[in-house]
């Protein structure tokens, strides 16, 4: 069977066709029909109602899907496919959107109104490049999953260009600092010392480490085993004393089925979903500023390299591909750098040795020459 533009199978080998036509306003429009010579009988049907001006039948002209419909598709496609954690940050992003977009038909948004509302926020909560990428990452993936589950048929934050982003703040902890976050945590929040502890001394991401079960930490072993990571890959996290201490302090002394989150909700035993609820306020009593959670990683990163640990060991660690995102890094390991720099001056030496060397011994067969005149 030849394919006909404007006719295509929803489910191939079904046998059951559908139409695909644009209307009289430009409104892309979807209809069963059945059998492929049916189907292009009523597109043809279609197309002369349209250059005829003809109104369309009651049943298709049916309510637009909105820009709320789409994000509620968007956060179950969220709910199978990727963690609690950021299903948790979606929903959240989303909540915000729905509150401007939310009773518009999707159809009628545009690109110039999705980069006016990033240019608009961005001015006025001065976001860096990262988080203007991030909300339009949102955007995209909202008409994405509409796309798939054909309730619309373009994606106007499809072809929005994405900002820059440079190669990020490197904020950590000072060994001063530290004492008073440990203290300021003590004091309010006691019970989530081990929580910080762990995240400085493993380096792990808030999602890989409040998505924590209890089957994935071996004591044995001293290790934690993430089975899927961010880009996709399983990595094996080592434990120091610290880390295996904090894990023993939350695990207790009874036993804990495999299957129960490391860090529960107190109210539902589902995973907590992050550090919100007292992390800003132990930061804030603490007088630390410019810092956040995702800082415990650089933290963690900087004191390796610190400690004289090479850049392949600690991209292992965090999890990171290349060496690129460690790079970053680099600048700690002044003791590195200067050895690096003074194999130069070594070279330089040997070659001047070597220079002297053959002078000597060209005056030396020059005197033997005239010697033997």
């Amino acid at each position: 069977m030849v394919a006909k533009r404007g006719i295509f199978e929803r489910v191939k080998g079904s046998g059951i066709w559908w139409i695909r036509w644009t209307d009289q306003s430009g409104r892309k429009r979807r209809e069963k029909v059945g059998t492929f010579s049916a189907a292009k009988k009523l597109l043809a049907k279609r197309h002369t109602q349209k250059l005829e001006g003809t109104k369309l039948p009651e049943n298709l002209r049916s309510k637009a899907v909105t820009f709320r419909e789409l994000c509620d598709d968007a956060l179950a496609h969220s709910q199978s496919e990727n963690s609690e954690k950021q299903t948790y940050e979606l929903r959240l992003r989303i909540n915000q959107l729905v509150t401007e977009f939310g009773s518009r038909p999707a159809e009628s948004i545009k690109k110039n109104d999705i980069v006016g509302w990033l240019a608009e926020q961005a001015e006025a909560r001065d976001w860096a490049a990262s988080s203007r990428n991030r909300w339009q990452a949102t955007f995209s993936l909202i008409f994405r999953v509409g796309i798939d589950n054909e309730k619309i048929e373009r994606n106007p934050a499809a072809r929005i260009r994405r900002k820059t982003e440079g190669g990020g703040r490197v904020r950590f902890l000072s060994e001063e600092e530290e004492v008073r976050l440990r203290a300021a945590i003590v004091r309010r929040f006691k019970d989530f010392l081990p929580h910080f502890l762990l995240s400085v001394h493993t380096g792990m991401r808030m999602s890989e480490q409040y998505g924590l079960h209890w089957s994935q930490v071996d004591f044995e072993r001293r290790q934690i085993h993430l089975p899927k990571t961010k880009n996709g890959d399983p990595r094996t996290i080592p434990l120091n004393a610290v880390a295996l201490a904090a894990l023993k302090e939350l695990h207790g002394e009874g036993k804990i089925m495999k299957s129960v989150p490391v860090f529960p909700s107190a109210r539902s035993g589902e995973s907590l979903q992050g550090s919100r609820g007292w992390f800003p306020s132990a930061l804030e009593e603490a007088k630390i500023d410019d810092y956040s959670w995702h800082c415990n990683r650089h933290t963690f990163a900087s004191r390796l390299v610190m400690a004289g640990v090479d850049l392949r060991t600690a991209a292992e660690l965090l999890g990171h591909r290349t060496l690129q995102m460690v790079m970053r890094y680099s600048h700690l390991a002044p003791e590195h750098q200067a050895s690096a720099v003074d194999r130069l001056v070594k070279v330089e030496n040997r070659r001047d040795t070597k220079s002297d060397t053959r002078g000597s011994e060209a005056k030396a067969i020059k005197r033997r020459k005239i010697a033997s005149n």
